[in-house]
C-alpha cells in the first residue's frame, strides 16, 4: 500500500511539473494538510466523550448488563464456546463497543477475544468456526451511533453530521446479518475436526 501511495504522489508531482500546475499542487497539498489537522482535532473531543462515556458505563456495570442482555444471542451464534469461557463476555463487549461507534475501543477487545478463542482451539493452524463467525461480525461493524463518522463529518463542516445515523444503521444491519448468514453457510462446508480446528468437507 505504501508503494501505491508513493507512486500516486510522484505521479502527481511529475504531472504538475509537466503541465505547469505546480502552484495548484502546492495549494492543494497545504489545504489537505490543514483539513487533516482540523479533522484530527475535531475527533479528539467526540472520541474523548464517547470513550469516557464507555468507561463510565464499564465502571458502573452498564456494559456488563448490556453484555448479559445480548449473551443469549451470542450463545446461539457461538455454540462451540463453553458457557463459562470469558470469550462470551468479551464478544458481547466488542459488539457493544462497535454498536456505539467506538471502533478504537472495540479493537483491543476484539484482539483479546481472538486470543481466548485460539486458546480453546486445539488446531492452532486453522481458524475455528467461532473465530470465523466473530471476524465476520466484527468486520461488518454493526453501528447504532457512528461516533467516528459523525466526528469526521463535523470536522469537514457538515451542517447536519448526525444525518448519517439512519443510513449507517440500515447498511451495517444488512452487512451484519449477511456476515452471520455467510459464516453459517460456510460452516456446512468446513466442519470442525475432533481437535477443535476446521477441516474441508469431503
Amino acid at each position: 500500500m505504501n508503494y501505491i501511495f508513493y507512486f500516486l504522489i510522484a505521479l502527481s508531482i511529475i504531472y504538475a511539473i509537466l503541465t505547469g500546475r505546480t502552484e495548484e499542487l502546492s495549494k492543494g497539498m497545504f489545504d489537505s494538510v490543514n483539513l487533516a489537522v482540523k479533522i484530527a482535532f475535531s475527533l479528539i473531543g467526540i472520541m474523548a466523550f464517547w470513550l469516557g462515556l464507555m468507561r463510565v458505563a464499564e465502571k458502573s456495570g452498564m456494559v456488563k448488563i448490556i453484555a448479559k442482555l445480548i449473551s443469549p444471542i451470542t450463545r446461539i451464534l457461538f455454540k462451540d464456546i463453553p458457557a463459562d469461557n470469558p470469550a462470551n463476555t468479551n464478544i458481547a463487549l466488542s459488539l457493544t463497543a462497535n454498536a456505539l461507534g467506538l471502533t478504537n475501543a472495540a479493537t483491543p477487545i476484539g484482539l483479546k477475544v481472538m486470543q481466548e478463542l485460539q486458546e480453546i482451539n486445539k488446531d492452532k493452524k486453522s481458524a475455528s468456526n467461532a473465530m470465523c463467525m466473530f471476524l465476520g461480525m466484527n468486520t461488518a461493524g454493526f453501528q447504532i451511533i457512528p461516533a467516528t463518522v459523525i466526528a469526521i463529518l463535523a470536522g469537514c463542516g457538515a451542517k447536519n453530521p448526525a444525518d448519517i445515523i439512519l443510513p449507517t444503521l440500515i447498511v451495517t444491519t444488512f452487512a451484519f446479518i449477511i456476515a452471520i448468514i455467510t459464516a453459517k453457510i460456510f460452516e456446512q462446508f468446513w466442519r470442525p475436526q475432533n481437535n477443535g480446528g476446521l477441516n474441508n468437507a469431503e
